[in-house]
């Protein structure tokens, strides 16, 4: 699989690589832990220990029940698919593990982890945002393209590459899930690297909602919900759920005004859609 060939290849690429992770009905052999390694590339960085430990039980009563898929080196065999498990083995006190070797380049092998994990659904936002930049990079897709291959909608994608702007600090407490995707959306108002640090860690001390975090970056005192007439807070939170962000009626006087929170222009892009239907002409 060469580099930059664009989505159709893509397309191409995936198909086989479903064709790869299929383990039914074919022989596996037994390979010795001490042969196998992860990839480096492998989008996954963080790993539940309980998850991992509840694994090693299961392990040790039932055994591997999938094989590990693998692919050989100079350095031994290195892991495409089932890192999870390899680690899981290891704790469990295995000497080998069932597996599949399977001839694969390079670049295949990363496209395999990548689309392999973009199909979990226990990515944190911090891997699934880097596994997406190198997609994009690797196979020089743009943000509908992956939009289109996952299916998501664009202003997500936008949304979670934006992540990777925030302070490293920040994105790690993201990564060990301190704090939400939302949060981090948040905290991407803050320009300044050290108060963006220090609100992130005052989020935790105080383990802030997202509402409370809202209220507090623009200055304002939380206001508890019996504060505002029941059926203002009805069409907010109906709109807020509509349009897929924070809606908020605010009266100034005489004047009522609709307040209507968007991130960038993609962001905007998806509220003007839901508004006004796929058939409008865009920004």
């Amino acid at each position: 699989m060469s580099m930059g060939r664009g989505l159709d290849s893509f397309f191409k690429d995936a198909k086989e690589v479903k064709d790869i992770l299929e383990t039914k009905d074919q022989e596996t052999n037994q390979v010795s832990l001490k042969e196998i390694f992860p990839n480096k590339n492998q989008p996954r960085k963080v790993f539940d220990q309980e998850e991992l430990e509840g694994l090693a039980a299961s392990i040790k009563e039932h055994g591997v029940l999938q094989p590990l898929i693998l692919r050989k080196t100079q350095d031994g065999y290195q892991i495409i698919a089932g890192e999870r498990r390899y680690r899981a083995a290891k704790l469990a006190g295995l000497d080998k593990v069932p597996v599949l070797v399977k001839d694969i380049s390079d670049q295949q092998a990363d496209a395999i982890s990548l689309i392999e994990n973009l199909q979990r659904e226990d990515l944190n936002p911090i891997e699934e945002a880097q596994a997406l930049k190198a997609m994009m990079e690797t196979h020089k897709l743009t943000q509908q393209d992956l939009a289109d291959l996952i299916g998501k909608n664009r202003s997500s994608i936008a949304n979670l590459l934006r992540l990777l702007n925030l302070e490293k600090e920040v994105q790690g407490y993201l990564a060990q899930g301190d704090l939400t995707f939302s949060h981090g959306k948040l905290l991407l108002k803050i320009k300044d690297p050290k108060k963006q640090v220090a609100k992130a860690r005052d989020i935790i001390k105080k383990g802030q909602t997202i509402l409370e975090t809202e209220e507090n970056l623009d200055n304002k005192k939380p206001k508890s919900q019996e504060e505002k007439d029941i059926f203002i807070r009805d069409v907010e939170e109906q709109l807020t759920r509509c349009l897929g962000t924070k809606v908020r009626l605010k009266t100034q006087g005489r004047v009522k005004k609709i307040q209507i929170d968007y991130y960038n222009n993609d962001d905007l892009e998806r509220i003007m859609e839901q508004m006004m239907g796929e058939g409008h002409e865009g920004l």
